[in-house]
């Protein structure tokens, strides 16, 4: 009995990570003077996965409005300041689920009501269930260079039945969210 209460309980804590918002990581060169960047210029990163027409439309415009927030000003020429390009992905993960339907044992209420303890009975019940995960990943390029000087991640579960406003709002909170992190503060 109590490797099933252990069981559920673990098992409850990897199904938390299935509800929480939107994972946000990032990492950027330490070296670099963030400030410079006025421009940006749209690259495609080779190899990379590409999500539809219409999620690429919503993800640059949602990119493009964030980084105007931030003082950067697209532009098509190849002297921008920086190259900026994105790569999604959608996994599917496999949710494990459990619950269960009675107390387990303890020590009971006392001797005068109910004795001093014993056992219930319960039954654990399980299910699975497969979650969507969708990862934005944005990369930032010194075009001199050619190095990655800026990464951000955004990861969310996702409903692949939702509605395309639902959609938007979620790209749009994703791409905030991860935008929040640029500029980098630069501790010395």
């Amino acid at each position: 009995m109590k490797a099933i209460i252990r069981f559920a309980i673990l098992a409850l804590l990897v199904g938390v990570r299935f509800v929480s918002a939107q994972d946000i990581r990032y990492d950027f060169d330490k070296d670099k003077d963030f400030s410079k960047y006025r421009t940006y210029k749209w690259v495609e990163i080779k190899g990379a996965d590409q999500p539809d027409d219409l999620t690429a439309r919503a993800l640059t415009k949602a990119i493009d409005a964030g980084l105007a927030q931030k003082g950067l000003t697209k532009t098509d020429a190849d002297n921008a300041d920086v190259y900026i390009g994105y790569q999604t992905a959608l996994v599917q993960e496999k949710q494990f689920t459990a619950f269960n339907t009675g107390w387990g044992y303890g020590p009971g209420w006392g001797g005068g009501w109910y004795g001093y303890g014993g056992m219930t009975t319960g039954t654990t019940y399980g299910s699975t269930s497969t979650v969507y995960v969708g990862q934005l990943d944005l990369s930032m390029y010194d075009p001199g260079t050619k190095q990655l000087i800026w990464r951000g991640v955004a990861s969310k579960t996702l409903d692949p039945k939702a509605k395309p406003d639902k959609k938007q709002k979620n790209i749009d909170k994703a791409v905030a969210k991860l935008l929040k992190q640029y500029p980098p503060e630069i501790k010395k």
